[in-house]
């Protein structure tokens, strides 16, 4: 993995990551790709928290790109293939000209947006009314969980359906296993919500 102080510094940068500093994590990851450039895991870990934590799929491109050229044959190779495909359509997704509109438009999403926060907030106050049947749904989808030898996870800031299949299996291939088990209770496949509990299969 290099000198002692590239060891160093990928250690601290997992530690980083670990604790939610993503971007020191990745200021601390390249630090070390400067003293130790030919280092395929550390851009495969580079690659990992652009895709899963930043949601940058052109950063984790990259990195996925030099972890295969570095190690065509390695551990982490055909998940780093797939998770390429996958990062190739959002990147294309993101790169395209959807995102020049029109100022009246702009004015009328805003609108919609503030409309949106509105309801929000009001849908919020009342399931902190409606908190113990939120409980009661909750404690009946950890028992239908259960019965079929399944878990339950509470989705987190930044998950997605691939990083969630890397944490249970270390693997994204997993992910649309996890997508089908919770498809009547997502509305948006692309836009987990945070703090929705998933089934786990």
């Amino acid at each position: 993995m290099g000198g002692p102080r590239s060891s160093q510094l990928t250690q601290d940068a997992d530690s980083k990551s670990a604790q939610g500093d993503f971007a020191r994590a990745i200021d601390l990851y390249e630090a070390a790709l400067d003293d130790s450039p030919r280092c395929a895991e550390i851009h495969y870990k580079l690659a990992l928290l652009y895709d899963d934590k930043l949601n940058d799929p052109v950063s984790a491109l990259h990195h996925f790109k030099r972890y295969l050229a570095l190690s065509p044959n390695g551990p982490h190779a055909n998940e780093v293939k797939n998770s390429m495909k996958h990062d190739e359509i959002a990147a294309l997704t993101a790169l395209s000209g959807d995102s020049v509109i029109p100022r009246s438009e702009a004015a009328q999403l805003r609108n919609e947006n503030l409309n949106l926060r509105k309801q929000l907030e009001a849908r919020t106050a009342s399931l902190r009314i409606g908190s113990e049947k939120s409980q009661t749904k909750d404690a009946s989808s950890k028992k239908i969980a259960s019965k079929k030898g399944d878990r339950s996870y509470v989705v987190q800031p930044g998950d997605t359906f691939f990083s969630i299949s890397r944490k249970f299996y270390k693997s994204s291939n997993h992910w649309k296993e996890i997508r089908d088990a919770n498809e009547k209770n997502i509305r948006d496949p692309k836009k987990l919500t945070v703090g929705q509990t998933l089934i786990i299969p």
